[in-house]
C-alpha cells in the first residue's frame, strides 16, 4: 500500500468499525464506550508522545506519535470528519502567516 493511502484507506476501515460490536474490534469497542473514552486515550497518546519526545529516542517518538495520530482519527470519525477535513484546513493554511492566522480568531 502507498504510503499516502493509509490515512484513506485508515478512515474507511473507522467508518467500518463504527458498525460492528465492541466485542469485535479494540476501536469497535472505544465507539461504543463513548467520546469521553475516545478523549481519554487521545490525551493518554498524547502525554505519551510528550514524554517520547523528551527522551529523544527516535522510535518512542514514532511510535507514540503514530498511535497520537490513530487515536485522534477515531476522534474525528466520532464526529464524521476525516483526515481529509484536516488536511483542507491545512492546505487553507499555506501561504498564510501564522501571526495572521491567530489573528483572524
Amino acid at each position: 500500500m502507498n504510503q499516502y493511502d493509509i490515512l484513506n484507506e485508515l478512515t474507511r476501515i473507522l467508518e467500518d468499525r463504527k458498525q460492528q460490536s465492541a466485542k469485535s474490534s479494540y476501536v469497535a469497542s472505544l465507539y461504543h464506550k463513548g467520546e469521553d473514552k475516545i478523549l481519554e486515550k487521545v490525551g493518554e497518546e498524547a502525554i505519551e508522545t510528550i514524554l517520547a519526545s523528551k527522551t529523544g529516542n527516535r522510535e518512542k517518538i514514532i511510535y507514540e506519535t503514530a498511535d497520537l495520530w490513530f487515536h485522534s482519527m477515531i476522534m474525528l470519525a466520532h464526529h464524521n470528519l476525516s483526515a481529509d477535513d484536516i488536511l483542507q484546513e491545512l492546505a487553507r493554511r499555506f501561504g498564510v502567516s501564522g501571526h495572521d492566522e491567530k489573528a483572524s480568531r
